[in-house]
């Protein structure tokens, strides 16, 4: 069974999937979260209760570790991607030639740029702390200006006038 709710959050609606493995997705808000929504998955905001409470909690800038079980699908390389950007302390940023080096493949931060636009659950793996390495934001799903809102929120003292956060 596959679960779903939509919750209001500083960034927009969100989408919240998971199965009974554990957390699937988070869509972040587009046109209508609506379409993203297969006709076989139940509304169950209280099999989402945790995890909702735990972005809540994040927001308010109150959780700088999330404890959700993950049920990631992707590809080997994918999910090691995930699994180092989960590495990523709260507050802090790292480049894509950063990632390449920590996994020994320094030559594939293209692939790593291409498994980072495939997560299926930012915020919770936190692929907004990831930056290019001349310190400048790089695409995010969810745009540039949610990127940027997710950075102030965990370091409230960068706000988008530092150089570093800055679009262009």
């Amino acid at each position: 069974m596959i679960y779903y709710d939509i919750i209001s959050s500083p960034i927009g609606k969100l989408l919240i999937v998971a199965n009974n493995s554990g957390l699937k997705q988070i869509v972040f808000e587009d046109v209508n979260l609506s379409d993203n929504i297969k006709s076989h998955w139940c509304k169950a905001p209280d099999k989402l209760e945790s995890v909702t409470n735990q972005l809540d909690a994040y927001f308010r800038k109150e959780l700088k570790s999330f404890d959700v079980q993950l049920a990631l699908e992707g590809t080997a390389f994918q999910k090691q991607i995930w699994n180092q950007l989960l590495k990523i302390p709260y507050g802090n940023t790292c480049s894509y030639l950063d990632i390449a080096k920590a996994i020994n493949k320094p030559k594939a931060c293209r692939a790593i740029g291409m498994a980072n636009s495939k997560n299926p659950i930012p915020i919770i793996i936190p692929c907004h702390r990831v930056i290019g390495k001349n310190g400048k934001l790089t695409g995010y799903a969810g745009g540039l200006t949610t990127k940027s809102k997710l950075l102030e929120i965990e370091k409230p003292e960068l706000k988008s006038s530092n150089k570093q956060f800055q679009l262009f």
